[in-house]
C-alpha cells in the first residue's frame, strides 16, 4: 500500500505565474498536485533514463574492447576492485 504525503511548496513571481497557466480551465492540468505529481514522474523516468543510457554506453564499450584487453580476475580481485 502507497503511502500519501503532503508536502508545501511556495512559489512566487514568475514560477507561480507559470504554474497558474498550466493549470485550470487554460491549463493541461485541473490543479497543481496534478501538474507537480506529473513532473516529478516526467523527472523520475529522465532519470532513469539517463541511468540506463549510461549502463548501454558502458556495455557498448565492453563489447566492443578486443577480447586481448581482458585478463582473467578472481572473486577475491573483484571485491578487492569494488571497494576500492
Amino acid at each position: 500500500m502507497s503511502r500519501t504525503t503532503t508536502m508545501t511548496v511556495r512559489l512566487s513571481g514568475a514560477l507561480s505565474e507559470y504554474v497558474a497557466a498550466n493549470v485550470g480551465e487554460t491549463g493541461s492540468y485541473e490543479n497543481v498536485s496534478e501538474y507537480i505529481r506529473d513532473l516529478i514522474r516526467r523527472d523520475k523516468e529522465r532519470m532513469e533514463q539517463q541511468a540506463f543510457e549510461r549502463l548501454k554506453a558502458e556495455l557498448e564499450r565492453a563489447f566492443a574492447a578486443p577480447d586481448s584487453s581482458y585478463s582473467p580476475l578472481s572473486v577475491a580481485d573483484v571485491i578487492a576492485r569494488n571497494q576500492a
